[in-house]
């Protein structure tokens, strides 16, 4: 049974930061991807990685603040600095079993459940 359960959101300072964390159960040979969704918005990438590495991929909003990483295939983490109030959100991992690397919502097969992430100023 495949699971990806993301962890690591919550309430930041605009300036802070925070790590958010994704366990993946059931899966070897993927693409991971981190989205966000704000309340009225479309689902979005934030940053993709290519199982082997080789790629990466961020959304222009991130400016350099936020980095992707993944532990092989057990966990995906997603850095994140110099928060902005606009980048207050529902995060999710998901993970993309298909060949060929992507970064629209819809060509992921695997997501977790989301973990809310809230900037104040």
């Amino acid at each position: 049974q495949v699971q990806l359960v993301e962890s690591g959101g919550g309430l930041v300072q605009a300036g802070g930061s925070l790590r958010l964390s994704c366990a993946v159960s059931g899966l070897r040979n993927y693409d991971a991807g981190w989205f966000r969704q704000a309340p009225g918005k479309e689902r979005e990438c934030v940053a993709a990685l290519s199982w082997s590495g080789s790629d990466t991929w961020y959304a222009a909003f991130v400016k350099r603040r936020f980095t992707i990483s993944r532990d092989g295939a057990k966990n995906i983490y997603l850095q994140m600095n110099s928060l902005e109030n606009e980048d207050t959100a529902v995060y999710y991992c998901a993970a993309r079993t298909d060949y060929g690397f992507e970064i629209r919502p819809a060509q992921y097969n695997h997501w977790g459940q989301g973990t809310r992430v809230t900037v104040s100023s």
